[in-house]
C-alpha cells in the first residue's frame, strides 16, 4: 500500500513539474515572439519597410492567441493541482507576465501603424536617431527580463529595474527636443507627432519589461517590489533568505 502510494505521489509530482516547466517554456516562446515584433516594427520604421510593418500588425493576433493559451494552462494547473508556496508564485507570475507581454505586442503594433503612416510622407523624418537609441535600450531590457525569468536570476532582474529610470530620462529628453523642433517648423508637426507616438510606445515597452523583472523578484523572493525604489528593494532582498 505504502509503496503504491509513494509511487503514485512521485508520478503526480513529476507530471506537475512537467506542467510547470511547460508554462515557463510557453512563456519564453511568447516572449521571443513579442521581442521579434518590437524589433521588426522598429526596423520597418527606420528602413521605411511598409511590408514588414504590415506583417507586424498582422502577427498581433498570434501574440493574443498565445496569451489565451497560456492563461488556460495556468487555470488548469490552479484548478487541478492547487499549488502552494513557490509553485503558486510561479503560476501567478506567469499569468502576470503574459499580460505584460501581450501589451508589449500591442505597443509593437502601434509602432508598425505609425511606420505605415510615415512611409507615406516623403519628407525627411526627424527623431529617428532617438527611436533607434531608445529601441535598443528597451529591447535589451526586455531580453534581460526574459532571461532573468528563465534563470530565476534576481540580480539580472534588478539590473532591468534600475534601467527603467534611465529610459524614462532618455524619453523625456527626446520628447522635449521634438517639441522644440515642431515649434520651429509647423510643417513637421504631423510626422513628428507619429515619431512621438513611437517613442511613447517604446517607453511603455520599457515599463512592461520592468514589470517582468519585478515578477522575477516576487517569484524567487516572495517580495512584491512594485512602487518600491531600487535601493530599498536591495535592502529588502538582503534581509530575505
Amino acid at each position: 500500500m505504502d509503496i503504491t502510494s509513494d509511487t503514485h505521489s512521485q508520478h503526480i509530482s513529476r507530471q506537475f513539474n512537467q506542467e510547470l516547466e511547460e508554462l515557463k517554456t510557453h512563456l519564453m516562446a511568447m516572449g521571443g515572439l513579442v521581442e521579434k515584433q518590437v524589433q521588426n516594427a522598429v526596423h520597418a520604421l527606420l528602413e521605411n519597410d511598409s511590408h514588414l510593418a504590415e506583417e507586424v500588425r498582422d502577427n498581433d493576433r498570434q501574440v493574443n492567441d498565445l496569451q489565451l493559451q497560456i492563461d488556460e494552462e495556468c487555470t488548469r494547473v490552479l484548478a487541478r493541482r492547487q499549488p502552494a508556496a513557490s509553485d503558486l508564485r510561479l503560476v501567478l507570475a506567469v499569468i502576470r507576465a503574459t499580460s505584460d507581454l501581450e501589451r508589449i505586442g500591442d505597443e509593437a503594433s502601434k509602432i508598425a501603424r505609425n511606420a505605415l503612416l510615415l512611409s507615406e510622407n516623403a519628407s525627411t523624418v526627424r527623431g529617428l536617431v532617438e527611436v533607434r537609441h531608445i529601441s535598443e535600450h528597451v529591447r535589451k531590457m526586455l531580453r534581460d527580463a526574459l532571461t532573468a525569468f528563465a534563470r530565476f536570476d534576481t540580480e539580472l532582474a534588478m539590473q532591468v529595474v534600475r534601467e527603467d529610470e534611465s529610459v524614462d530620462d532618455e524619453y523625456g529628453s527626446a520628447m522635449r527636443s521634438l517639441m522644440t523642433f515642431m515649434m520651429e517648423d509647423s510643417r513637421s508637426i504631423t510626422p513628428v507627432l507619429s515619431i512621438m507616438w513611437v517613442l511613447r510606445a517604446l517607453e511603455r515597452v520599457g515599463d512592461h519589461a520592468n514589470n517582468l523583472a519585478e515578477y522575477v523578484v516576487y517569484l524567487v523572493k516572495g517580495l512584491d517590489i512594485r512602487h518600491s525604489a531600487p535601493d530599498s528593494v536591495d535592502q529588502q532582498m538582503l534581509k530575505k533568505p
